[in-house]
């Protein structure tokens, strides 16, 4: 596939083309919806919320709204890293819920077209892909695209929505 054919320029990028913000994780590449993002940050540390799952960092104060964090890396099963310098926080909204996601670094926005997405292949159940819609491919570089709605599973939802009604998450505030 060419590079033309999966990445929209801004001179013919139509009105069916999304948006992706590019992040890193390691040496892999992935695309959130940028209709989703509310915020890029750089890295600061947050406060844990007791008995949360492990990719749960803990919650952030966001200009007095109180926002799980989750670190990316560990989300998706791979080994944890030292935060960084180029470390950020990008703020999604899903389901009407701000949570920050963290990420190794951000990269820049594509211009993706429906028909340049493709469908994630199957890899049995070795590796859960649940998260991602779809790949694309922009120049040489393979873009995964990521499924935010997916990213925190609902019973995990739920504990977070008793943990920040909770005293010591109130505090934070």
């Amino acid at each position: 596939m060419n590079q033309q054919a999966s990445y929209a320029t801004a001179t013919d990028a139509s009105d069916e083309a999304a948006q992706y913000l590019t992040v890193n994780l390691g040496s892999e590449e992935y695309g959130v919806d940028i209709l989703a993002v509310r915020e890029i940050r750089g890295w600061t540390p947050v406060t844990r919320i007791p008995q949360a799952p492990s990719y749960v960092l803990g919650v952030l104060n966001l200009r007095g709204a109180i926002v799980p964090v989750l670190d990316l890396r560990l989300r998706f099963g791979l080994a944890s890293e030292e935060y960084t310098a180029t470390t950020v926080c990008v703020i999604v909204m899903v389901a009407g819920r701000q949570f920050g996601v963290v990420v190794d670094a951000v990269s820049d926005v594509i211009d993706v077209l429906p028909a340049a997405v493709r469908p994630v292949p199957d890899m049995g159940t070795t590796v859960d892909t649940e998260y991602l819609k779809g790949l694309t491919s922009v120049g040489e570089r393979m873009v995964l695209l990521l499924d935010v709605d997916r990213l925190l599973q609902p019973q995990d939802a739920q504990m977070l929505e008793v943990a920040l009604a909770s005293p010591e998450v109130k505090a934070v505030a």
